[in-house]
């Protein structure tokens, strides 16, 4: 009998270790297909030092669309994250913000783009008329990953990130935009990649260059609406949070 007992011990504990294998692979913490434990929320300390949510990872309240009174039907919650599901359009928070650190997280499909901005005003036909983007792509898999200056991160067409530390397409990335006067700051990943001042000669220089330049209220805006852009490719947020400054 030891033998026999031996041999269905070891046939138990085969089982075992190649369950536990295939739970660990359908179970990735970065997968968009399930919520994050703890998204969306804010933490004591949070709360103390001014964070307030601006999205709740259950509904779309709080936002509407670019120039618009009701949210388009292609940005949904998935699984506790806003996506861009469908053909939809910008969107921008229904509050208005001054000087204030914007974190998010994101994922991009492959081959994929979107955009974030601050200060955005809605006297123009387009939100990249009136506010600089923080970047929003899949560098490897979309043409703008060839050009420094459209990389994700960057102040896109104006400033190039300092560094690539994206995270591949179907990954979340951290995202975080400091505007505090004409001081601005992009970060990802625990990074600062990009850092400029609206209205300095460099900026100005760079604008005069850039598709900007027809548009002379861009940057300049010392209020306004964050948005997110609809660039035609899935893309989800979540952990969308800001603090006054």
């Amino acid at each position: 009998m030891r033998p026999t007992t031996t041999a269905m011990m070891l046939l138990l504990f085969c089982a075992g270790l190649a369950a536990m294998s295939i739970a660990e692979a359908t179970s990735s913490p970065q997968s968009a297909a399930s919520a994050q434990p703890g998204a969306n929320t804010l933490t004591a300390a949070e709360k103390a030092a001014g964070w307030r949510l601006l999205f709740d990872g259950k509904t779309t309240a709080g936002w509407r669309g670019f120039r618009k009174t009701e949210m388009p039907a292609g940005w949904t919650v998935e699984a506790g994250a806003l996506t861009r599901s469908a053909t939809a359009g910008d969107i921008v928070t229904v509050d208005e913000f001054a000087d204030f650190e914007l974190a998010f997280d994101w994922m991009i499909a492959p081959a994929g783009n979107s955009g974030v901005f601050g200060r955005v005003t809605e006297d123009s036909t387009a939100v990249w008329h009136s506010a600089p983007e923080y970047q929003i792509l899949d560098n490897k898999g979309h043409a703008d990953g060839k050009v420094p200056e459209t990389t994700a991160g960057s102040a896109y067409a104006l400033y190039a990130p300092a560094k690539d530390v994206t995270r591949a397409p179907g990954e979340w990335n951290q995202g975080r935009i400091v505007m505090k006067g004409a001081h601005v700051e992009h970060w990802l990943n625990g990074v600062k990649i990009v850092e400029f001042e609206v209205g300095s000669p460099d900026w100005t220089e760079r604008v005069a260059k850039s598709k900007f330049k027809p548009y002379p209220q861009f940057g300049r805006a010392v209020r306004g609406r964050i948005s997110i852009q609809d660039h035609g490719d899935k893309v989800s947020y979540r952990n969308i949070k800001l603090r006054p400054l």
